[in-house]
């Protein structure tokens, strides 16, 4: 049994197949970022969902692509915790970026590939592999365009009275925007940026008003200067994105991108689907 993992800070998409690329199973675990999570809580995440549980000693291999994962130690820390969980399995484990290029690109070819999703990242694949200019910083500084990004802004538009009447009407009906609970949420409970991600929700249900208009181009602007050009030959490859923000937001990406002349690639909601195919398929 092979299982096929992509995880964002919010949620993980879990597959089990057999050698033939059937799946024997499907679910869905909290995200497992191991720069905001220690091995307690990813073991508890786990443990959570019965049937990875009930198929820990089962699995052979692991293919588990995340968020967090860009790094050697925090691969290190994660193959760790996941060898001790699934102890008959083969474990390896990649940056999320790798599983969009998988699910994104066909075998070979050039492109650069982005995630918009509760975070973001860029990178360039030059057919085989992963070649990065920028190095994230977290959620706290970097994250151009994400969710979390989105969410902070319309949080602190909401504080500063600059949301206009009719939506802040809207914004309080759907969030509880006390104090008290947003600090809570900030700096008591885990995943601070899978919370914010949140309200980008509210953002996308709105994205014809004016002033959610301007925040959503705003940061797209930002993520195609601070990121996509980082890579000179940007307007000569495709780009492809991955997540939720991306997906939702493609018609907006469209009309940037047509400003700076670049090419708009494939856009995946989740990239768990083609990881099937490539895993099958590269055996």
């Amino acid at each position: 049994m092979k299982l096929i993992v992509d995880s964002g800070s919010t949620k993980a998409d879990w597959i089990a197949i057999d050698e033939s690329g059937k799946i024997l199973f499907t679910t869905q675990t909290l995200g497992l970022n191991p720069e905001i999570l220690d091995e307690e809580e990813v073991v508890e995440r786990l443990n959570d969902r019965f049937d990875i549980l009930q198929n820990k000693n089962e699995a052979t291999h692991l293919f588990f692509y995340g968020a967090g994962c860009g790094t050697e130690r925090m691969k290190i820390f994660l193959s760790q915790v996941f060898q001790a969980y699934f102890p008959n399995a083969i474990v390896s484990v990649e940056e999320d970026t790798y599983a969009a290029v998988f699910a994104t690109t066909p075998k070979g070819e050039k492109a650069i590939v982005s995630i918009l999703g509760t975070g973001s990242n860029c990178s360039f694949f030059d057919g085989k592999d992963l070649h990065q200019k920028v190095q994230s910083l977290g959620y706290i500084i970097m994250d151009d365009c994400s969710g979390n990004v989105f969410g902070k802004e319309l949080i602190r538009k909401y504080y500063f009275n600059k949301m206009p009447q009719h939506l802040a009407v809207e914004f309080e009906k759907e969030y509880d925007m006390s104090p008290d609970y947003i600090k809570s949420k900030l700096y008591k409970e885990s995943n601070p940026n899978a919370y914010l991600a949140t309200f980008a929700k509210f953002l996308i249900q709105h994205k014809e008003d004016p002033f959610c208009k301007k925040i959503i181009y705003k940061g797209m602007k930002s993520f195609v200067k601070n990121y996509i050009k980082q890579f000179d030959n940007y307007q000569e490859v495709p780009v492809h994105f991955v997540g939720s923000i991306a997906f939702y937001l493609k018609d907006e990406l469209e009309v940037t991108f047509e400003k700076y002349q670049i090419k708009l690639g494939n856009v995946l909601r989740r990239p768990i689907d083609g990881l099937i195919a490539y895993h099958v398929a590269n055996q």
